[in-house]
């Protein structure tokens, strides 16, 4: 099981929660699409200051996001100028052409991230960056593993997959130092697929981190 199913998917209730939190019988679909086109944004704009989660909640009049970026200072910039022309973009272009006009109040809140080496979503997306500077496969392997590790991870796992190197066949590598259980909910594993399109095509890129209980 813990083969098949998103690591993250399973654990929604007892470890994790959910990224959207709102309820809506009437607009489902138009508030789903929403909350896709503000994510996918706002990962886009914000990708600089190291984000890797967006978690969006709605209620009647309002909406709050929240940001978990490695580097906030970007984000809010001097004097939160930065911050508002954040909520300015996200009110104009997000919300209001996508035919939002009944919210009144919008809430955006950044968090900092304390350990990037233990978000397997930045550290996908750093050995992502490495493979497109055609850095050896191996050398961002074990060192990534090494920062990670050093970080107080209880296990990290690390596939690639495709034509790594520009190998003419596509092959695996794969690399797991300490424990990751896949199948035990109640451990907090950390996952992410973050693909590097290489000249070569796509590599797939996929992490998991077994981060420590947090005191």
């Amino acid at each position: 099981m813990g083969q098949k199913v998103n690591p993250k998917v399973i654990r929604i209730g007892p470890v994790l929660n959910w990224n959207s939190r709102w309820f809506d019988d009437r607009k489902y679909s138009q508030t789903l699409l929403s909350d896709f086109k503000i994510r996918k944004s706002l990962m886009e704009r914000l990708k600089n200051a190291g984000i890797a989660e967006i978690d969006i909640e709605r209620s009647i009049n309002s909406i709050k996001i929240t940001a978990y970026v490695s580097k906030p200072g970007m984000v809010i910039g001097r004097g939160g100028t930065g911050l508002e022309e954040l909520k300015k973009y996200i009110q104009d272009e997000l919300l209001f052409k996508a035919g939002n006009k009944t919210q009144s109040k919008l809430d955006i809140r950044v968090e900092p991230i304390k350990n990037p080496n233990l978000d397997a979503y930045l550290v996908g997306k750093n050995i992502s960056e490495q493979l497109i500077k055609r850095l050896p496969a191996k050398r961002i392997l074990s060192s990534t593993v090494e920062k990670v590790m050093g970080s107080g991870a209880m296990g990290v796992r690390i596939v690639l997959s495709g034509r790594i190197g520009g190998a003419e066949i596509g092959r695996r590598e794969k690399i797991q130092v300490g424990t990751v259980p896949l199948s035990t909910i109640r451990e907090n594993i950390q996952y992410a697929s973050v693909p590097a399109l290489t000249k070569k095509g796509y590599i797939g890129v996929k992490v998991w981190i077994n981060k420590p209980e947090e005191k």
